[in-house]
């Protein structure tokens, strides 16, 4: 049976990498969709594939930085499939990169402003519509770095992602007496643009994955089946939750 059959899915960041992943897996299991990214190109063509296979889909292109994108989403998932049931804000961006006393306050904010701020803005207006349907699943994409390792030149993202953690525990003190459940996925390194844009040479790769005690970076699709756990009824009783996807890093020193 379709795990998230006749649920309805809000996807930030799904224009690539482990939203694109988990859109994809989510529809399978019989969710209907409402993608959110920036990039237009990317939505197009993950709609596509969703259509083809059988799935529905409505995509929106815009900054979950700006709260009338956040909203928005809310409402296309009102209008087009009746409202809201699960949410997967899994938007980032790295920010700037370099030593934390050079790190400019601009370069700062961008990573504030889309991993932190950014997941509070689709929260506020994810939260409400749920308690709507009677409950609800909303998820967090946070990260080993910032919560158990110091990953040095990753200020503005380590703490952007760590952020997370605390706003997810408050959501789901909150709202669990109206069965909305919040968790995070502690994130390891995985094989998506935005992580070859820190791990951008095979020496650089090479290195990273020896960190791991499985020595090897994360497919998009692993996390994805992460998120779905989270998001159907499997985990009914996992809230408040910082659920460790990264491959072992945070406890290997080998």
């Amino acid at each position: 049976m379709a795990r998230l059959r006749d649920k309805v899915a809000i996807v930030t960041g799904a224009s690539s990498g482990i939203g694109r992943a988990a859109a994809i897996r989510f529809a399978a299991e019989g969710a209907r969709i409402v993608a959110v990214a920036r990039g237009q190109e990317g939505l197009d063509r993950l709609a596509g594939e969703v259509t083809a296979a059988g799935g529905e889909i409505a995509v929106l292109a815009g900054n979950v930085a700006d709260e009338a994108v956040a909203e928005k989403a809310v409402a296309v998932a009102r209008e087009r499939f009746g409202g809201l049931d699960i949410a997967f804000n899994n938007a980032g961006a790295l920010g700037e990169m370099g030593p934390a006393a050079t790190v400019s306050r601009s370069g700062w904010q961008d990573a504030i402003d889309v991993n932190l701020t950014g997941s509070f803005l689709c929260a506020r207006h994810q939260v409400p519509a749920m308690v709507e349907r009677g409950g609800g699943s909303i998820l967090f994409t946070s990260s080993f770095v910032g919560h158990t390792v110091g990953f040095p030149g990753m200020a503005a993202y380590a703490a952007s992602k760590a952020g997370l953690i605390g706003l997810m525990q408050v959501l789901a003190a909150e709202y669990g007496p109206q069965k909305v459940r919040a968790n995070v996925l502690i994130v390891g390194g995985t094989d998506t643009p935005m992580g070859r844009q820190v791990i951008n040479t095979p020496e650089m790769r090479s290195f990273v994955e020896g960190l791991y005690p499985l020595k090897r970076l994360a497919e998009p699709d692993e996390i994805a089946e992460a998120a779905l756990f989270l998001a159907s009824d499997a985990s009914s009783f996992v809230t408040g939750a910082a659920l460790p996807v990264e491959g072992g890093v945070s406890i290997n020193r080998t």
